[in-house]
């Protein structure tokens, strides 16, 4: 796969998105934070690309979206790659509601193994916010571990704080 990348400016600091060609065309294969925990070698993200390209123009429109609470899901094409233990819980992640949380034991339980391997799997997520890594959280709702520091998964997770109170109230 030839991969090509571009840095993204957000109010939650440059995004670095790695963009992968297949034989479906242009899709998401990373999106990373400065400092972020898991992040694979630069070198491996081939030559900066135009902005114009439209899978970059889409994320950004979207990311934009959904920083500003106008988007709740993402509509991109992506290709996640990892072994089947990571393939199993990035996929189980995409399903997690906006608003909603679930915590590594609950992930543990449903997906089979310990919070441990869930929660290094939650780690290696290589498309961050898209994929909401955000939403996993230690038992009691502990802000635990994120890729991308503490602080942007407490001001992601505020973002998506407002769904859950109106969420309450009609239910």
């Amino acid at each position: 796969m030839t991969t090509r990348h571009a840095l993204l400016p957000t109010g939650i600091g440059e995004l670095t998105a790695v963009l992968g060609g297949t034989g479906r065309g242009t899709v998401l294969v990373g999106l990373y934070f400065p400092g972020h925990w898991t992040l694979p070698d630069p070198d491996t993200f081939g030559p900066l690309t135009e902005s114009d390209e439209p899978v970059l123009t889409s994320l950004a429109t979207q990311l934009g979206e959904y920083l500003d609470g106008e988007r709740r899901d993402f509509d991109l094409p992506l290709d996640l790659r990892g072994g089947e233990h990571h393939g199993r819980v990035w996929e189980r992640l995409t399903r997690i509601p906006y608003g909603e949380t679930l915590t590594y034991g609950v992930l543990a339980a449903e997906l089979g193994g310990a919070a441990q391997a869930i929660g290094r799997a939650v780690g290696a997520n290589p498309i961050s916010i898209v994929v909401p890594c955000h939403r996993v959280v230690g038992a009691g709702g502990a802000l635990t571990g994120y890729a991308g520091g503490i602080e942007r998964k407490r001001r992601l997770l505020a973002l998506e704080e407002p769904a859950a109170e109106v969420r309450d109230a009609l239910f």
